[in-house]
C-alpha cells in the first residue's frame, strides 16, 4: 500500500514537473517574438542616430570649417579641433584608392552584422546597442566611398584627381597626442573604435560569467 501511495507521488510529482516544463516553453514561445522585435528595434534606433549625427555633422563641417583649405579650428590649442580632410582609404589611409574592395568589405561585415543580430545577439540589448554602433559607422563611411556627399577634388589637387568625384570619407576632427597628429577622423570613425572597444569588454564579462556559473555548477 506504501509502496503503491509513493509510486503516485512520484507520478504526480512527475506530472507536475513536466507540466511546469511545458508552461515554461509556451512561455519561451510568447516571450521570444517580443524580445526579439525589441532587440530589432533597438539596434535600427541606435543605427539610424549614430548615422545621422555622422552625415550630418561631416555637412556642417565641410560647410562651416572651410573646404579642404588646411585650416584649423582649434577647440584646445595644440591639442584638439577642427580640420576637413579627405580620405580615400581606410584607417590610416591604408588601401587607399581601393574603393571597390572598401566598400565590398562592408557589405560583407553587414551582411555578417545583421546575421549575428537575427540568430544571436538579439539576446543581448548590450551587444545589440554594440552591433547598432557599429553599423551606423560602417554606414556613415560607406556613404563617402560610394561618392553619395557629391564633392570633388579641387583645383590644387595632383591633376590626375583635380576635379574628378571623390570616392572618399570626410574626416574632420583632429587630435594631437603630444606631437603626434592622429589622423583626422569623423564621428562614424569613433562609432567603430568605441564599439570594437565595448565589444571586447563584453565578451571578457561573458566569459567571466560563463566561468562563474560552470564553477557553480
Amino acid at each position: 500500500m506504501e509502496h503503491s501511495q509513493g509510486n503516485r507521488s512520484e507520478t504526480a510529482g512527475s506530472g507536475q514537473q513536466a507540466a511546469e516544463e511545458v508552461a515554461g516553453l509556451r512561455s519561451i514561445k510568447v516571450l521570444s517574438p517580443f524580445a526579439w522585435c525589441r532587440a530589432v528595434c533597438l539596434f535600427l534606433a541606435v543605427a539610424l542616430v549614430g548615422l545621422m549625427a555622422d552625415l550630418l555633422t561631416k555637412h556642417w563641417a565641410f560647410q562651416s570649417l572651410g573646404f579642404l583649405d588646411g585650416s584649423v579650428h582649434w577647440v584646445w590649442q595644440g591639442v584638439f579641433g577642427f580640420q576637413t580632410t579627405l580620405n580615400p582609404g581606410a584607417l590610416f589611409g591604408i588601401f587607399a584608392g581601393k574603393t571597390e574592395l572598401l566598400v565590398g568589405l562592408s557589405l560583407i561585415f553587414l551582411t555578417g552584422i545583421a546575421v549575428w543580430l537575427v540568430l544571436w545577439a538579439w539576446r543581448s540589448l548590450f551587444l545589440t546597442v554594440i552591433l547598432g554602433m557599429i553599423t551606423a559607422g560602417i554606414c556613415g563611411n560607406l556613404y563617402d566611398r560610394l561618392g553619395l556627399h557629391g564633392l570633388v577634388y579641387p583645383e590644387w589637387y595632383p591633376p590626375e584627381m583635380a576635379g574628378q568625384q571623390a570616392y572618399a570619407v570626410r574626416d574632420w576632427i583632429l587630435c594631437m597626442i603630444g606631437t603626434f597628429h592622429w589622423p583626422n577622423f569623423n564621428i562614424a570613425d569613433a562609432l567603430l573604435v568605441c564599439s570594437v572597444i565595448l565589444l571586447l569588454l563584453h565578451g571578457i564579462l561573458f566569459e567571466e560569467k560563463g566561468e562563474k556559473s560552470s564553477e557553480k555548477v
